[in-house]
């Protein structure tokens, strides 16, 4: 989260393949003004509604029950202003999720967890960081394809 700071405070965020809920939260925590969580595992829901009951932010926060990868497919460029994803690893679901932002960029910054040995699409301005068995790679919309 330190690396993408700057980008937070005020900032509509979209936490895809939530599971608990922890990054979108962790950015509320950190200024952004609404997250939308996109989840479709039942038990991941429940500890994803209780972790925002929580923290009292119900009233900042949507909650979507849905697959990401088909819920992304409706957004409209520049729907978002930070888009976060920590799809599960080995499955491809990381790239498709990069080949849908060169297509249609719906937030200004993409940023995607996904194993270290995996290689993703890449797009200008890309930047990917190692940490142990995970990789971190954040892409920003192209230039002039914002709305």
């Amino acid at each position: 989260m330190s690396a993408l700071q700057p980008e937070i405070p005020g900032a509509t965020v979209l936490d895809l393949f939530a599971g608990s809920g922890a990054l979108g939260l962790e950015a509320l925590s950190r200024g952004a003004e609404r997250v939308t969580f996109v989840e479709r595992a039942r038990g991941a829901l429940g500890a994803l509604q209780r972790n925002v009951e929580a923290l009292e932010a119900g009233e900042a926060c949507r909650v979507v029950r849905a697959d990401a990868v088909a819920w992304i497919r409706q957004l409209q460029p520049g729907a978002f202003d930070l888009a976060l994803a920590d799809p599960p690893y080995g499955q491809g679901l990381a790239s498709l999720l990069v080949e849908h932002f060169a297509a249609v960029p719906f937030a200004r910054w993409l940023w995607v967890e996904h194993g270290a040995d995996e290689t993703l699409p890449p797009l200008p301005g890309s930047r990917t960081r190692r940490y142990g068995d995970t990789g971190v790679t954040s892409i920003p919309a192209a230039q002039g394809s914002e709305p």
